[in-house]
């Protein structure tokens, strides 16, 4: 098979599907790999470290032409969705709960169109959505410090406080991947923390797992209204697979929010779990609603992009090899984890969540694979 790995035109986004070490994997299993010039370049990666190991460069026409298997990092742009033909298949990050025009966009088409996010174990693991969750929480808290300073339009919290001044409060709202990334950092950082989950066995796992530095609590509206009114920084870490993000921090409690707070919520990709969140980019991460500092930034990881990129390979280089040495059919047939993923097969939507985000029931893969 072919693989294919456009460069990402995305604003901001200089993360590559595909390293060097991976490239390599596909042409040893007796692949072809197609990388487009400069496409790592944002990862520190030449053409000449891709060249090396074998793989083929070209124009972007040449990659989405020639390609059975494309490999990218976010959901595809409106001028990539007209380079996708029927039967191609694209594994990539999709989000397409909140997209419900890019979701009918991908059913046009005709391609296959795997999710990374979707791709999910029997133990109900996100395996390939984890390592960009990591990065997230962690820089979840990272960009939310620096946006408390006064000059960046917060309060001028220090997190750690300082003898005799008291720390600044981080809640986050999710004790999944976000969360938990997003508590080590602010305890690192020496941050009064607090974690909210509708889990009761997350919130254990999170006590043992901090001895008892983070407070936890029940997930409930009037735990939410009590903690977001005396946070700091609040993290919206909330993640239904596949599935719009449920509001938790409604506009009216927004805007009872501390003059200078900032809302980092990385669930925004999936539509957010801040009412008043909406997306941002990379060159205009932040905008204040009332007296409150929201960063909406979609694709956070893209912030340190080199780190994200091998986080990502190594995480998604064992599902893509799988799918172009045994082809789609057997592929998802073999590996429910896999199956999983597929959001939209050869013009039919066949996962539940992105089906009723625009109203419709799903279609059963194996009716789509036959």
């Amino acid at each position: 098979m072919i693989v294919g790995v456009p460069r990402e035109i995305k604003v901001g986004e200089e993360r590559v599907a595909l390293t060097p070490a991976g490239a390599r994997a596909f042409v040893e299993a007796g692949h072809g790999v197609i990388v487009e010039r400069g496409a790592g370049m944002g990862s520190g990666i030449r053409d000449e470290d891709y060249a090396a190991v074998g793989a083929s460069l070209a124009g972007v026409d040449d990659v989405w032409a020639h390609a059975a298997l494309v490999l990218k990092v976010k959901e595809p742009l409106a001028p990539e969705v007209q380079c996708l033909k029927p039967g191609q298949i694209l594994f990539t990050y999709l989000h397409l709960a909140p997209a419900p025009d890019l979701t009918r966009a991908l059913r046009e088409c005709g391609a296959v169109d795997i999710a990374y996010e979707t791709v999910q174990r029997a133990d109900g693991s996100l395996p390939l959505l984890t390592p960009m969750s990591e990065v997230a929480g962690r820089l979840a808290v990272q960009e939310g410090a620096f946006y408390l300073g006064r000059a960046h339009g917060g309060r001028g919290i220090l997190l750690s406080g300082v003898p005799g001044v008291p720390r600044g409060n981080v809640v986050i709202i999710g004790a999944g991947t976000v969360g938990l990334n997003a508590a080590r950092t602010a305890i690192g950082l020496g941050a009064d923390v607090s974690m909210l989950d509708v889990n009761l066995d997350r919130l254990r796992h999170v006590d043992d797992l901090f001895g008892g530095q983070v407070v936890t609590m029940m997930s409930n509206s009037f735990n939410v209204e009590r903690a977001a009114l005396r946070a700091d920084l609040l993290v919206g870490a909330v993640l239904v697979a596949g599935a719009r993000a449920p509001v938790l921090v409604a506009r009216a409690l927004v805007e009872r929010m501390k003059d200078g707070a900032v809302i980092v919520d990385v669930a925004v990709d999936q539509g957010g779990c801040v009412e008043t969140v909406h997306p941002t980019t990379l060159e205009a991460p932040v905008y204040r609603v009332g007296g409150v500092v929201h960063y909406g930034v979609a694709n956070m990881p893209a912030l340190v992009p080199r780190t994200s990129t091998f986080a990502l390979t190594n995480a998604t280089l064992p599902y893509a090899l799988e799918l172009a040495s045994r082809g789609l059919v057997a592929a998802v047939t073999e590996n429910p984890a896999l199956a999983r993923g597929v959001n939209v097969c050869r013009g039919t939507i066949v996962h539940a969540g992105v089906a009723e985000s625009i109203g419709e029931a799903a279609t059963p893969l194996s009716a789509c694979l036959a």
